[in-house]
């Protein structure tokens, strides 16, 4: 069962520093599991509830996606939004290095440096969005104009079969 949390992440720190209002939550799982695992844990609709993924473009520059969970990210239609001729999805070994996280725990929120980011166009549909809260477990409920002032990004249409 989901509830408000209390421990803090460091993502939760980072919002609290410059404040800006979230709520926090956690569910009980240690491990990696799927996104809308995590929406039904949390008793959300898993289109409210994204995720992070983490590319890497034909240029060399890599990118932050975040979409809803329970989609795929659409690897041509992410190249055009970001202007690039190809992107791919980078290793999960080399997530942690470039990110500071981990796979399951990955956070548009924090990231060692800032990247690109585009958020499916679908969040502006919503008054809050969930996305994690850079730790396995642990989700943090964002408006995405409130997020938007910590993580610039943009939107498109980056979903769907290829």
């Amino acid at each position: 069962m989901a509830k408000k949390g209390d421990e803090k992440t460091n993502v939760m720190r980072l919002l609290e520093q410059k404040k800006i209002p979230y709520q926090s939550y956690d569910y009980s799982h240690t491990d990696a599991v799927s996104g809308v695992e995590v929406a039904n844990a949390l008793g959300e609709d898993p289109a409210q509830v994204f995720k992070t993924l983490v590319t890497i473009g034909k240029s060399g520059k890599n990118y932050v996606f975040v979409i809803p969970v329970a989609e795929e990210l659409n690897l041509k239609k992410a190249a055009v939004a970001v202007s690039e001729k190809k992107i791919e999805m980078i290793k999960q070994k080399e997530l942690l290095g470039l990110t500071g996280y981990i796979h399951g725990g990955c956070s548009p929120i924090g990231m060692k440096k800032p990247f690109p980011t585009v958020m499916h166009e679908s969040c502006l549909s919503y008054d809050t969005v969930m996305v994690s809260a850079g730790k396995i477990g642990f989700q943090v409920q964002i408006a995405p104009k409130a997020l938007e002032n910590f993580v610039p990004f943009s939107t498109a249409d980056i979903v769907g079969e290829e």
